[in-house]
């Protein structure tokens, strides 16, 4: 995890204070890097036609992550915010949303800014998050930069810390970014990759109370890719997720599975 001076990772561990994210500047100023750009997509951002930016960083090391090599902040850099920003304006009529996902984006101080500035171009936003820096998502949601907020639920309290990577881990901020979304102050939904080794009735048995009264809730099914680092993870049966469904339905007011047929 790449975190603040001052700050803790989940595991206890401190790190450097400018993550390996950013490049030194003339004076403080510090220009971010971005890892990926998917110049248009109509998937990951409901209802928009958006590209999709990714940010190297994680505090969590999920064992079936898709985007592995972003989780340390070692992938090279494609570009900086700036060259990110004459893009945009090069898609204006064209695209009409960008989606912030990683890693995780909460762990860079300067997204606030840089998202100011797209939403001065006249784009929506979207945030993917896992929900460990809830003091920065308040600070989003209460200024009004994120127009819908996409949080995932790794699993039940009980096999959070499994599933995510970090044993032990404080599941206070997790709990407050879920408050926080339930709140409604913007649109947002709250999602669950599912492995058929990490999931089971229990684990729908123990989100559902966490996160009752939600607008909708996703559950995705575990795809295996080359860039998934660990093996042994396999997607859990149909039959089995339209059940976990069943037992969302009780909490959540739209259940739906993503990439099954």
């Amino acid at each position: 995890m790449k975190i603040r001076e001052g700050e803790r990772a989940l595991d206890g561990r401190k790190e450097d204070p400018y993550n390996g994210f950013h490049e030194k500047g003339k004076g403080d100023w510090k220009r971010m890097k971005i890892h990926g750009l998917q110049k248009m997509t109509l998937l990951d951002f409901p209802g928009r036609v958006a590209c999709t930016v990714f940010l190297g960083g994680c505090d969590m090391r999920c064992p079936f992550c898709h985007n592995a090599e972003l989780i340390d902040g070692t992938a090279p850099a494609v570009m900086e915010e700036e060259e990110l920003l004459k893009f945009l304006s090069t898609r204006t009529g064209l695209l009409d949303g960008v989606a912030f996902t990683g890693g995780e984006p909460l762990l860079r101080p300067d997204l606030a800014p840089l998202i100011r500035r797209i939403r001065e171009m006249g784009y929506a936003v979207k945030l993917d998050t896992n929900g460990t820096h809830p003091d920065r998502l308040r600070e989003l949601l209460e200024e009004g930069l994120i127009d819908y907020a996409a949080m995932d639920i790794k699993n039940s309290p009980e096999r959070y810390g499994e599933t995510a990577g970090v044993p032990g881990m404080d599941l206070a901020p997790v709990r407050e970014s879920v408050r926080l979304l339930l709140e409604g102050k913007t649109d947002y939904e709250f999602r669950t990759t599912v492995a058929a080794e990490l999931h089971d009735d229990d684990s729908f048995r123990g989100i559902g109370p966490w996160i009752r009264g939600a607008r909708r809730y996703f559950l995705q099914p575990f795809t295996d890719r080359d860039t998934v680092r660990y093996g042994g993870f396999h997607a859990p049966a149909a039959e089995d997720l339209r059940r976990w469904a069943g037992i969302m339905q009780e909490f959540v007011g739209e259940v739906s599975l993503r990439g099954v047929d």
